[in-house]
């Protein structure tokens, strides 16, 4: 059973820092590419950042650009999301979702397994 599991979500100042885990199991994590997709109360699913299967190939949407990264330890089979400079607006439910793909693709409709996700929330 394909299982991811989100963690540290939390509450932080605007411009403060949070590092988000997801531990995948249940599949053959190096071949695949995974995502961060993000919603807040009331607005649609947003893609936020990829990264390919093998970890060198990134990806992040304009507004997260310059302040997130993405990475992942294919060994520990957990992938990564580092937030700096962090927004009100960027407060949201963050998902981490597995791509049917080795490439990352900014499709979150077409991916087949998903967290439960972890709240994140940037406010004074």
């Amino acid at each position: 059973e394909v299982q991811l599991v989100e963690s540290g979500g939390g509450l932080v100042q605007p411009g403060g820092s949070l590092r988000l885990s997801c531990a995948a199991s249940g599949f053959t994590f190096s071949n695949y590419a995974m995502h961060w997709v993000r919603q807040s109360p009331g607005k649609r699913l947003e893609w936020v950042s990829g990264v390919g299967s093998g970890g060198g190939s990134t990806s992040y949407a304009d507004p997260v650009k310059g302040r997130f990264t993405i990475s992942r330890d294919n060994a520990k089979n957990t992938l990564y999301l580092q937030m700096n400079s962090l927004k009100p607006e960027d407060t949201a439910v963050y998902y981490c979702a597995k791509s049917p793909l080795s490439t990352a693709w900014r499709r979150p409709d077409k991916y087949d397994a998903w967290g439960q996700g972890t709240q994140v929330t940037v406010s004074s």
